[in-house]
């Protein structure tokens, strides 16, 4: 895999909409005042938006806990958390058996997705939004390598321009669960020139229109307004391959991405859970935080472009924690 340097992460701030949400609590919030210390958190760039918001609402709730979140990758969260260097990982991934052999605890705390983007500028782009892209063609392209133009996507041999794939260069959970939609294993079976993070690979695919890459669903949506971010399309995901778009396959706003996640009709993967991992079970003011992101923070999650986990989802991860 080819790599090169990308501009500087920058990671937006939410709407100030996603910190009034509203919702049903299933959980009385705990006294102010009654935890103190610090949290420290790092990991995975799809889970970060989210971490902040919970972090800001926490504190509102208890003044004398501090956070100390960053983001870096899944990897990295997953590093750091069996080397003991922050209390929470944010792992967009499933969790290996050699990490939790390293005494690894984790539970599910949200539900997202991977989408794959185009530029808005992309010269098919009105061919590609409606007939869509096959699971198949996505493995030509990503795996294989075998499908180098955007004609052979269109099935247009005049059309002779390159694609430009671009994936992660860090190791990341998005990454992992594009490979296996795409008929890999692991992340390093993408094909593609490496971007260092989820802002910078939106920057790039924007910038870039003979570009492919993906993002979380949180990342390719103006949280604020529901549409995409500018210069980005989602071609819509063939899932059974009719060379049509169907009802359920065409993503122009948040809310449609977010119900086809929520009811199971975009595939998993690329759809995955967000795990928040610890070394071993967690005690104290992290258990104390993470109880609290199962019940009373789940409200937040929809605001912030994530799908909250159903009642029996919520139950099974708070059973672990006993």
């Amino acid at each position: 895999m080819r790599k090169h340097i990308s501009t500087p992460v920058i990671i937006l701030a939410l709407a100030s909409i996603i910190l009034t949400a509203c919702g049903n609590a299933s959980a009385p919030a705990p006294a102010k005042g009654e935890l103190n210390g610090t949290v420290s958190v790092s990991g995975a760039f799809a889970l970060y938006p989210m971490m902040t918001v919970w972090a800001e609402e926490f504190t509102k709730l208890h003044p004398d806990v501090q956070f100390d979140v960053q983001g870096g990758g899944a990897g990295k969260g997953m590093t750091d958390t069996i080397a003991g260097a922050v209390d929470i990982g944010m792992i967009s991934r499933s969790i290996k058996p050699e990490e939790e052999a390293q005494d690894i605890f984790w539970v599910s705390v949200t539900k997202d997705a991977v989408f794959p983007i185009i530029s808005a500028e992309n010269p098919v782009a009105e061919q590609i939004l409606a007939k869509g892209i096959s699971q198949e063609v996505f493995a030509k392209v990503y795996i294989t390598g075998e499908i180098k133009t955007w004609g052979e996507v269109v099935g247009n041999p005049a059309i002779t321009d390159e694609i430009h794939v671009f994936t992660r260069s860090d190791a990341a959970g998005a990454a992992e669960q594009w490979a296996k939609y795409a008929g890999g294993k692991a992340q390093e079976d993408l094909k593609g020139i490496g971007v260092n993070g989820e802002p910078s690979m939106v920057d790039t695919i924007i910038k870039d229109p003979l570009g492919i890459g993906y993002g979380n669903l949180n990342s390719i949506f103006d949280l604020s307004g529901g549409g995409l971010v500018p210069g980005i399309i989602i071609p819509p995901v063939d899932i059974n391959a009719n060379g049509q778009v169907d009802d359920g396959e065409l993503y122009k706003v948040k809310e449609d991405a977010f119900g086809a996640v929520a009811d199971g009709i975009y595939p998993s993967p690329p759809s995955r859970f967000e795990n928040l991992a610890t070394k071993g079970k967690p005690s104290g003011v992290t258990l104390a935080f993470i109880e609290w992101i199962l019940t009373d923070g789940q409200q937040y999650l929809e605001a912030a472009g994530y799908v909250p986990l159903t009642a029996e989802q919520q139950a099974e991860s708070l059973a672990k924690l006993k």
